[in-house]
Formats: C-alpha cells, structure tokens, sequence
C-alpha cells in the first residue's frame, strides 16, 4: 500500500488524510485528522461474489472508542459492548453515502469500519468517517471509481457555516449533512427549525460546492488495479422463453391497484414458470430465472411511470393517497392516534413522564439528559410477512431518529412544559412512507395528549422515476415506487418551514434542480396533509389526561438542597411517602413534584416549601410544642426549625409553671420576636395574641 498524505479544505477547517501507515493488510484504508479528533477507516471485500442474491452486501460499522476521549468505559466489563444508537446512526449516513456508486452487480460482501481514535470535543467525527470511507474505497482495489465527500452546514443568525464546532451546533437553527460526488448529490440529512425551501436550497448548494472541491483533491490520490465486475450471462434461450411469457404478465401484474392481490398475482406466475423452466433446464440457477422475471417486472413498472405517465395505483403524480386522522383511540394511555394513508398506517401512543424519566445518554463528548424519545417498531405483520422481534433493528433506529427530528422544533421548552415525554410508533401496516405517518401521528398524538405544541406537522415521501433526461417526481409514493424507484426523499415539517429531510438515491447523484422541484412539490403535499390533520384536531386539549402525572415546580437555594434530602435522604423519603408523589431535585436547585393526585402533589409542595423557608421577624406561625423546660418551652415553627417561647411570651397573665399553659405536642399561635446573630429564635404566644 502506498503511502501518501493530504491535506483539504473544509470550510476553515483542515482534514488531513494519511494512508500507508497503520491497517495496511486492508484492501483501503487511512486515518482522518480534523484538529485532534481522528478516525481510521478501512475497506475490505471478499475477492469471490455471493450466489442466489440479487443485493450489494454491504456492511458499514462506525464505533467510537471511549479511548479517545480518556475514558473507561462504565459497566461490569469495562469494555465496549454493542454500538450506541449514535454509533448506528453514523454507520447509517456512511452506508446511504456510499452504496449507489458501486456497481450494480457486485455482489462481493464488502464492509467500512469506521473507528473514532481520538477526539478532542471540538470537531465532530461523522464528516471524518464518510470522508475516511470515499478515500479507502477509491485507493482500494474494490469497484468504487468515484469518489465522494460529505460536509456538514450549520446556520446561526441567518448566516450559513460550512462545518459548525460541537458547541456551534447547539445555536444552530439547521443540522444538514450532504454527501455527493464532484458532480451531484448522493444523500442529505437534515433537522431544521421551520425553514423555508429556498433557505434549504441555499444551504445545498453551499455544500454541493464544498464537496466540489474536496472530490477533486481524493482524485489525485495513488489508486490500485480495480476488480472487475462482471455483468451476469443468462442463456439466451432461457431468457427469450422467460419473456415470451412474463412481458405481458408483467405489464397486467403492474396495472393492479391493491398491493396484496397484485403480489399474489405476480408471485403466483413467478411460481409456475419457474418450476416450468427447471425441468427444462435444469442445469439452469432458479436464481438467474427470479432475476430476468424482476428485471422485465421493473422494465414495465418504470415504462408505465416515464413513458405512459401513469402510476400503478392510478393516482396522479401529484396525488396523495386517502387518508385518515383519528386520535383518543387508546383508553389508558396520556395520549394517541391511528394515522392512515393508504395501506401505510401509525398507532402513536404518548406516555408523559417526570424529570427523573429522561434519558441518560453517555456519549463519547460527555453525558446528557434528554427529555424527549421517539421510539419506531416496525413489526412483520404490517407486510404481511411472520417475522419475529428480537433487538430494534437498524431501519427502526433510522426512523425512529428521523421522525424525532421532525417533531422535536415543535416541542414546549422544557422550562414551560417540564415533562419528559416518550412517542411510540407501531406501524400496524406498511406500503410505504412509514417514518413520515410517525411524524403525522406523533403530532396528531401529542395534540390528544394536551401538549401544548408550537403547531402540527406533517411529513411526505417523494419518489422519483429518472432514464436520462426523462424524469418524473412522485408525490407520496407507495411501496413499490419506492423499490424501483431512484430517489427516496422525506421532507417533514411546518406551515411555517421544513424540520426535516432525508434523501437517499440509488442513481449515480442528483442536481439540487430536480431537488428544488421536488421541495416544492412537497411543500403543495405538505400542506394538504396539515389541512386533513387540521380537520381532525386543530389545538392541543386544554388539559392532561387523568392518568397522566401531575407536575410542579419551584426553585429552592441550592444550599437548601440537603436540608430537603435530610441524613440519609430521611425528609425527601417522607414526604414521597406521605403524599404518594414523586420528587427530582436538580443541582440548580430546581424540584419537580409528580404524582397522579393533584392535592398530594399540592400539599408535598407546602411542606418543600416549609422545609427550606427561612423564619421571618414579624410574621405569624402555627408551632408545634417539642419539648417543655422550667423557663418556656420549645416549637417547631417550620420542619426542621424550632424556637423559644419564653415563660414571660406564654400570656398576658403572670405564668408560674409551663406546664399549666402548654404541654408536648400542643399546637400554638406564636409570633417570632427576634432571630439573634446565632440564628436562635424567640417567638412569643403573647405577641401572637395582641
């Protein structure tokens, strides 16, 4: 492996690129430096293609080593274990980035590994990881002939940067990662506060310009002899006998409407062609018969899109599918919804949780709390297919994370709504656009449950059918458009902007055209979709469920805080207890009361309050008579603060003996008299009185 080093621009940034030093026995590999965060990512393949498959097996892992930050890692095993979300997230970006500029039949297993080395909390790693990734495969020996870069632009004040810092980004009004070749674009992801088309655009043509450059530099890099791919040879007789059938079967099977009549249809003469065909020819592969019978099936489905302009389903390319918006369709749960458009259908519940709810996330730039979860299952019955549940898979993670994003710039600050709130999607059925009715369900569910949101969002899947210059965009595309399509491309959002987008393609890229044209297209969806929402509920409920907690707060001084916990956590325990609540004190000194009974929660707050209240000279209370001595007796005024009644502050009248006036556990009036410069206080009955 030859070594080389290079250096490129990325914004003010300098990445700089070294290969031929560490991981040489991979096919490709190199480290990538952005200040002192560093990742080495390698390319390896198998020199043999898989049989019997009709996909690329492609396998990316990016893994964060908590190394690189000076930590251990936490647990019983003190070791890295299975990869975090973020982790799965990033291995996710890489994948999209890269996978449609292999060959369309290379079929070797081939996998990225991405291992974050150092990092110093300042530049992210994920634009280092995709960069590492283009810059592996294009020196490798693998099939990958060009290459691809990623940036990341943030917004802050109305002003684009290109590569926004960690703490940049938690200013930013825009999180949008674009990878592309020298010539289009490959893949976008984006969250956004509510921001229009043409804002967009703008901030995708800064980072299809950035990317210009830095594809130009990887080509002057040192390149190994490539392995050849080989398109595959079917007997041609074999394959004139398969379309002597299966054209005008396919051409009727892609006319039908309903998705489960036109699969039975089209795998019921799959079925009895193919068993035909291996008697006569058995030295044939069933895998090659399957693979002429998809091609001439995906020949048609496009033809009838590009050249007779019609969709399978009937709709125009423009139409949405029907849809339906129910909410409170769950009797116990704090919110829900059933959204439905077309075959594709979300039950979104909302569960809202206390402060102590949140999640702890331990990443690798330190540990946070968040306040809001999304959570995406996407069973095997909504396909109709058994498919049993083990851990959530990539895909569920992905839109999971897509969805959260979309919905998350309509979310109350935390410091007017202090829940901690968790969505959980369940796709009951799915023919496509899954992760855009989670975000039309969750807004609707999020509504149901009294949260008072900024406004509804929606979100649409817009599909695309390109041969050439010819090229339709599609509105809201179903399951198969999707499969046999060149773009997926979700955009959610607002009446006011855009909140989110994903675009993943399986053409050589995309110009921001085509993109600016499916924005708009998607804006007109968009607002459709809201109205349809809009019909069903169209503000918040003005109040929580009842089974929903109940939540105060209040701030106490943070020198406070332990007197509130008491020895052991005595006072914080008894109050719990006493009133059935729940109580989260932050170190700001802030306390979250919770529980489902309103006067519980009320009267665990008087006696929070009481606890950390400081005795006033003047004011009135209510003591409890402690203990009894030969010159007055003891009260507890507050908890946890007792003063002195004097023999001569028990009454107006001469007093010979205490006791004849006050034993323990009497409840008095008394005034507090003076707090001395010990902090002692003397309260007085008499003053009370008068």
């Amino acid at each position: 492996m030859e070594y080389f080093r290079k250096e490129v621009d990325v914004g003010e940034k300098k990445f700089i690129i070294e290969s031929g030093k560490v991981a040489k026995q991979a096919s490709g590999s190199c480290t990538v430096r952005v200040g002192d965060t560093v990742v080495l990512v390698t390319a390896v393949a198998l020199k043999e293609p898989k049989r019997d498959i009709d996909f690329m097996p492609l396998t990316v892992d990016y893994r964060e080593r908590t190394y690189a930050v000076g930590k251990i890692p936490g647990g019983f095993f003190k070791r890295e274990a299975r990869p975090r979300e973020k982790e799965i997230l990033v291995s996710r970006l890489i994948d999209r980035s890269i996978r449609p500029l292999f060959p369309e039949y290379w079929r070797n297993d081939t996998q990225i590994s991405a291992i974050v080395l150092s990092h110093d909390g300042e530049n992210d790693s994920e634009i280092a990881a995709i960069l590492g990734a283009s810059v592996a495969l294009y020196t490798s020996d693998l099939p990958f002939t060009t290459p691809i870069a990623s940036v990341r632009v943030g917004r802050i004040n109305g002003q684009l940067i290109v590569y926004p810092l960690i703490n940049e980004q938690e200013s930013s009004d825009l999180d949008l990662i674009v990878s592309g070749t020298e010539e289009a674009l490959t893949m976008v992801e984006a969250g956004a506060r509510e921001l229009s088309e043409a804002e967009m655009l703008e901030a995708l043509n800064l980072a299809r310009e950035t990317i210009r450059g830095i594809c130009l530099v990887q080509k002057t890099l040192p390149v190994k002899t490539r392995i050849v791919v080989e398109q595959p040879q079917y007997n041609p007789l074999l394959k004139a006998d398969i379309e002597a059938e299966a054209v005008s079967k396919a051409e009727a099977s892609v006319m039908i409407k309903e998705k489960g009549e036109r699969e039975f249809f089209w795998d019921s003469f799959k079925k009895d062609i193919s068993t035909r065909l291996i008697e006569k020819y058995p030295e044939e592969l069933s895998s090659d018969i399957d693979a002429i019978l998809e091609d001439i099936f995906y020949k048609k489905a496009r033809e009838l899109v590009l050249n007779k302009k019609v969709r399978t389903d009937g709709r125009d390319f423009k139409e949405i599918r029907p849809i339906t918006c129910e909410t409170d369709v769950l009797p116990r749960v704090h919110g829900s919804s059933l959204f439905t458009r077309g075959q594709t259908q979300a039950l979104v519940a909302v569960t809202l949780g206390t402060p102590g709810d949140m999640q702890i996330v331990d990443d690798i730039t330190g540990e946070y709390k968040d306040r809001f979860m999304l959570h995406y299952n996407f069973p095997g019955f909504a396909t109709g297919e058994p498919k049993s549940e083990r851990s959530t898979s990539r895909r569920e993670i992905g839109h999971g994370n897509l969805a959260k994003r979309a919905l998350s710039p309509i979310l109350p600050r935390e410091e007017d709504f202090s829940y901690t709130i968790r969505l959980v999607s369940d796709i009951l059925e799915s023919n496509g656009s899954s992760s855009m009715a989670s975000v039309c369900g969750g807004s609707l569910a999020l509504f149901n449950a009294g949260v008072p949101v900024k406004s509804s969002c929606a979100g649409v899947a817009m599909g695309l059918m390109k041969e050439g210059d010819n090229y339709v965009i599609l509105t809201d595309i179903a399951g198969m458009e999707d499969h046999l399509g060149d773009m997926d491309f979700k955009v959610a959002g607002t009446r006011k902007g855009i909140t989110a987008l994903q675009m993943d393609i399986k053409i050589f890229g995309l110009t921001t055209e085509i993109i600016a044209q499916a924005l708009e297209q998607a804006r007109h969806a968009r607002f459709f979709i809201l109205d349809m929402m809009d019909m069903a509920v169209s503000v918040p409920k003005n109040k929580l469920s009842d089974y929903a907690p109940r939540i105060i707060s209040l701030t106490i001084p943070q020198n406070k805080i332990g007197g509130l916990i008491g020895p052991g956590g005595k006072n914080i325990r008894k109050i719990q207890e006493d009133n059935n609540v729940k109580i989260d004190i932050e170190e700001t000194g802030r306390v979250f009361i919770s529980g489902t009974e309103p006067d519980g929660v009320e009267s665990a707050k008087e006696y929070v309050e009481c606890l950390v209240a400081e005795a006033e000279v003047g004011k009135i209370y209510k003591g409890k008579v402690t203990k009894i001595m030969a010159f007055g007796a003891f009260a507890e005024i507050l908890p946890g603060k007792e003063g002195l009644i004097h023999i001569s502050q028990l009454s107006t009248q001469h007093v010979k003996k205490v006791e004849d006036f006050l034993k323990e556990g009497d409840e008095v009036k008394v005034k507090v008299i003076e707090i001395d410069n010990q902090g002692r206080i003397n309260l007085s009955v008499k003053a009370a009185l008068e």
